[in-house]
């Protein structure tokens, strides 16, 4: 884990961290977006979602909509939020297929009871840790994010919220303020063994308490982790490819459009042209 100054959240509000300029660089590096997608699958996986409709999703902190990405491809809706508005103008650009809204979750997720299926978030609850202001209390924006979110997710459903910690205090007092805010479930660890493979999701049951999923890795040497991480990488680059289109291929373009045709958006007409990569201009 990185050390204390290098952390992301430690440089300033995330709403003045991802200006323009960072979230041009965060969107183009084809390393984060293998992270971030490999860890939206994950966390959709961890979700528990039935296989034989599509749901409607909640994506807090979704930034330019990588998460988004994966979410669509698996052909869920999803809403997401966040609160940095240039994030959210690179994901306008981008044509994600959810819809965004510009907020702060420590003051709350704004949406009618019940309205959601599930809730993801990658990467972005210990923000909330923060106190960027003076009216800021950590355990107040806490208990408010997981209160509301409590609201708005359907009966019998899943919030997985992957993060960072900076330490175990940290940690406790994320899992204090959701379950005082009346979720049940608990933190998932993947690879604990492995400092690079390591990833935290905080898996929340709305009402009856389910069954804890395990962490991958868990039964395993170092050597080992290490070694089914890699194998485990490959897998999901395996799977996100098996029975659908290669990623920016034509057909990929073309079911991509006829999905926003059927959510009633103006799309371009299909031409010979569509999907066809252009030449490098010099």
């Amino acid at each position: 884990m990185a050390g204390s100054g290098k952390r992301p959240e430690h440089r300033g509000p995330p709403e003045l961290f991802y200006d323009e300029a960072e979230a041009r660089k965060y969107t183009q590096n084809s390393r984060m977006i293998e992270i971030q997608t490999q860890m939206s699958e994950r966390a959709v996986e961890l979700l528990g979602l039935p296989e034989d409709r599509p749901c409607f999703l909640l994506d807090i902190g979704c930034g330019s909509g990588l998460s988004g990405d994966y979410i669509s491809e698996e052909g869920h809706h999803w809403v997401g939020m966040d609160i940095s508005s240039a994030m959210l103008d690179v994901a306008v650009e981008r044509g994600v297929e959810g819809d965004l809204l510009l907020a702060d979750v420590g003051q709350g997720v704004p949406f009618r009871p019940g309205t959601f299926d599930g809730c993801i978030s990658i990467s972005a609850v210990q923000w909330l840790c923060n106190a960027d202001k003076k009216s800021h209390s950590p355990p107040k924006r806490l208990y408010r994010f997981f209160s509301t979110l409590y609201s708005v997710l359907a009966r019998g459903s899943r919030a997985v919220l992957q993060l960072y910690p900076e330490n175990s205090e940290q940690l406790e007092l994320i899992t204090a303020q959701a379950m005082k805010a009346g979720f049940t479930g608990g933190m998932v660890v993947d690879y604990p063994n492995s400092a690079k493979a390591k990833k935290f999701f905080l898996c929340l049951f709305v009402g009856a308490a389910g069954v804890l999923p395990k962490g991958l890795g868990t039964e395993c040497t170092e050597g080992e982790v290490s070694q089914q991480a890699k194998f485990t990488n490959e897998r999901m680059r395996f799977i996100n490819a098996k029975g659908r289109s290669v990623k920016k291929s034509r057909d990929w373009v073309l079911e991509k459009k006829n999905r926003r045709r059927r959510q009633g958006k103006e799309v371009r007409t299909d031409t010979k042209y569509t999907g066809r990569k252009r030449r490098p201009y010099f």
